[in-house]
């Protein structure tokens, strides 16, 4: 017969007598690891382990082997039933007792097992373990009295109100034991009750809740093993609590109206922290500054304002609101006494409707005061009436008032005044136009509204009509624009136009007189004299300006007003020097020109004069003209009491030519003071003139005129110009380079007499005609008396 296990164990089991102890409970949890205790340790030293082997009670098979035989301890053999275990057993030798280690513990692997240990001396042992499959509740429900789930806060919930929980586990064997925990502490008076096979419900309540249930712990427990920690769920319970106070902690006796003023609001005792709003009378404060702080106990806020006038007794008050309990606000408050000046406002009276006032209506102001203190001084009655209104009534109207804060004026009111179309332009106007000359004609009036429609009429000698809608339009609301060109000579004549608003029709209308109109006709007949800006009688006052006086006879116009312009300019270089302009009077333009510009200039200067219309200039008139050139200073060494004249000092001498009909001559002069003089010649006029470094005697001869007076551009038919003299006696140089050859026959002695140095009282006579450059300015004979003063 062949040897097996089998037969060993068989043999053992009859030569060998057998040795059990008793039986060893082991408690496992699901699916963890589970350690059967299995003794290997032999009695004796020299002995050891040969086998050992793990059956379960219920068959007689092993379902697990460790065999040491023929090989050392830690080579043992182990072997572990597919069907039973399989490799989730494992036998441990190192721990003390041994044991056949099980992981991922199942359900079947509950049950009684026996662990049988061969020595090789000693008898064969046997240990008998139940293990116990422990399986952990698998579901923990925890939700408040209508059923929702509560998950690691409950609530909030209110004061006095009443708290509900349900712990619920599912699952377990052994059965669980259910318990509540109130802030870590048991309470017993909660105790499970399973309601079917699998369930186990643990139901708490607190009938009404203090401030001091805020964050209370509550946990649900179940368990039914040591081997792991019990299944828990805690909540906290959250409240919201209503604030206990409000309070201002300043209140100022009065405020400043326009001056910061800081108000502060505390709240304690609310969750969440107090929401803090502050009213002015009722009305929530807009555009104000406000900072708060909080924690959990209180609320701070800070309101920063200016306090206006119509902030002056009104009720400020500061609210303290859990928004989750809006029903239980508190506040506190206190009524502002704001000083301010006079609050002053004009208004129209309330019957009119300031939209439709018009002249000739009534209208009143009513002046409204408000004042803390209160005010002692209207500047104006508190009412104002104007009658039958006119538009110049219209406007800007105040009033003002006085208090011990300081004196306030209103805010002005505009009064419209609605009147019909005027005239909003000088009437009439002169337009000249040529015939088929295209006009854009403008009508200008004031109204109020200016929604105004316009109406155009032509009138001539011969008849009166309206113009064709067609032929004009409005630029802006009271301007209208006419488009009119004359055809032939019954289309000049007057144009009219009125407008008419919602007021009324315009009364007077705006004329436009369409003329026949071309470039006006240079001037004539112009004339160049010497005067200044003072009368003859005060010509020894400092500082006197010497003017050349240009007169010139107007052209015809050409139907349209015109100016007459003056320029002086440089012939070599172009520059304009000085231009003047001047307005027609009488047929007659004159101007005004510093002879400064004339001695400046020297002999490169040019006069022009023309006229201008809106229709364009005339020719220009050239006017011959010289200047003086500076003289070089001679002295005898003599002590004359005519000293020599520095160049730097003689100014002007300004003599001015008389392009026209034989007219009489004026001596032009620039002097700084007047000195007494004597006369050098008997019949002759002189004058005696003092400069800075010189002394002048100018003597001259007005004769009658000889003829008419003819263009300045047109020379005398003979051409040489009216004889005339000019005697001028100085105690110094009249430094002129070149004659013509025209010259009379003593001319070279009166230029050498004009030149020494010591004569005092010689005299010249010098022709225009023999004049060819203009170093001197000297004018024709005036006719009229023998005197210039």
């Amino acid at each position: 017969m062949a040897i097996t296990i089998e037969n060993i164990h068989e043999i053992k089991k009859k030569c060998f007598r057998r040795v059990f102890v008793s039986t060893v409970d082991v408690d496992a949890v699901l699916g963890r690891t589970a350690s059967l205790p299995c003794d290997v340790t032999p009695d004796a030293t020299e002995d050891r382990v040969y086998m050992v082997l793990w059956f379960r009670k219920s068959g007689g098979k092993p379902i697990y082997s460790f065999d040491v035989r023929g090989r050392s301890f830690n080579k043992a053999l182990q072997w572990s039933d597919p069907g039973a275990f399989g490799p989730r057993a494992y036998f441990a030798t190192v721990a003390r007792p041994a044991s056949l280690t099980l992981s991922s513990v199942q359900l079947d692997d509950e049950g009684i097992y026996r662990c049988r240990v061969d020595f090789k001396n000693s008898p064969t042992r046997n240990f008998q373990i139940r293990l116990t499959v422990i399986v952990p509740p698998h579901q923990m429900l925890l939700y408040d009295k209508s059923g929702a789930d509560v998950s690691g806060i409950v609530g909030p919930l209110e004061e006095g109100s009443a708290l509900v929980l349900v712990c619920e586990v599912r699952g377990g064997r052994p059965e669980p034991v259910v318990t509540w925990l109130v802030n870590g502490k048991p309470d017993l008076k909660y105790i499970g009750v399973k309601t079917d096979t699998h369930v186990i419900v643990n139901r708490l309540e607190a009938q009404q809740l203090t401030r001091d249930s805020l964050n209370t712990t509550y946990k649900c427990r179940a368990t039914n093993t040591q081997l792991v920690p019990p299944q828990e769920k805690s909540v906290r319970l959250e409240m919201n609590l209503a604030p206990l106070s409000v309070s201002l902690l300043n209140r100022p006796q009065q405020l400043l109206a326009g001056s910061a003023v800081t108000l502060q609001c505390v709240s304690e005792g609310s969750r969440p922290p107090a929401l803090i709003t502050w009213y002015k009378d009722n009305r929530i404060f807009e555009k104000e500054r406000i900072v708060e702080r909080a924690n959990e106990t209180w609320s701070v806020s800070s309101l920063v304002f200016h306090p206006a006038p119509s902030d002056n007794g009104v009720t400020v008050k500061c609210v303290a609101t859990n928004l989750r309990l809006p029903a239980k606000a508190i506040d506190d408050q206190f009524e502002l006494n704001v000083v301010y000046s006079p609050l002053v406002t004009l208004t129209l009276g309330s019957t009119l409707n300031p939209h439709d006032i018009k002249e000739e209506d009534d209208v009143y102001f009513e002046c409204n005061v408000r004042a803390n203190p209160k005010e002692y001084k209207i500047s104006c009655s508190r009412s104002l009436v104007l009658q039958r209104l006119t538009r110049q009534e219209a406007g800007l109207y105040s009033c003002k008032a006085t208090n011990a804060r300081g004196e306030t004026s209103s805010e002005a009111v505009r009064l419209r005044v609605q009147y019909a179309p005027v005239c909003g332009m000088a009437s009439p106007q002169v337009i000249g136009a040529a015939l088929d000359e295209s006009l854009h004609v403008q009508c200008s009036v004031h109204a109020d509204p200016a929604d105004i429609t316009f109406l155009w009429q032509f009138n001539n000698s011969g008849e009166s009509f309206n113009v064709s809608p067609a032929r004009y339009g409005t630029l802006n609301g009271s301007t209208s624009e006419l488009r009119y060109t004359p055809a032939s000579e019954r289309d000049y004549g007057a144009l009219t136009c009125r407008g008419t608003n919602a007021v009324g029709r315009q009364l007077q209308p705006c004329i436009f007189q369409i003329v026949p109109a071309a470039r006006p006709a240079p001037p004539r007949n112009c004339t160049i004299i010497t005067g200044n800006d003072s009368s003859w009688e005060e010509f020894h006052r400092k500082d006197i300006i010497v003017y050349v006086a240009v007169r010139c006879v107007t052209g015809y116009d050409g139907g349209l007003p015109q100016l007459l312009i003056l320029e002086a300019f440089d012939s070599i270089t172009g520059v304009t020097k000085f231009n003047v302009t001047a307005n027609e009077t009488d047929g007659v333009a004159v101007f005004l020109m510093p002879a400064a510009v004339l001695w400046s200039s020297g002999s490169s200067l040019r006069l022009t004069v023309h006229s201008q219309n809106d229709k364009g200039a005339s020719e220009r008139v050239v006017l011959q003209a010289l200047s003086y050139q500076d003289p070089e200073r001679r002295t005898d060494g003599s002590q004359s009491t005519m000293a020599g004249v520095s160049r730097g000092a003689f100014l002007a001498i300004v003599i001015t030519v008389l392009f026209c009909s034989s007219v009489a001559v004026l001596v032009g002069y620039f002097l700084r003071k007047r000195r007494s003089g004597t006369v050098t010649k008997q019949q002759t006029p002189e004058l005696q003139l003092n400069a800075a470094d010189g002394q002048y005697v100018v003597a001259y001869t007005l004769k009658p005129a000889k003829h008419t007076q003819p263009d300045i551009l047109n020379p005398p038919p003979d051409g040489s110009p009216p004889i005339e003299s000019v005697e001028a006696v100085k105690n110094g140089a009249l430094n002129s380079d070149e004659w013509t050859s025209e010259r009379s026959s003593n001319s070279q002695e009166q230029r050498n007499s004009l030149a020494s140095p010591k004569s005092t009282s010689s005299k010249a006579t010098l022709s225009t005609a023999t004049l060819s450059r203009r170093e001197h300015l000297i004018a024709e004979e005036i006719p009229g008396p023998e005197s210039c003063v």
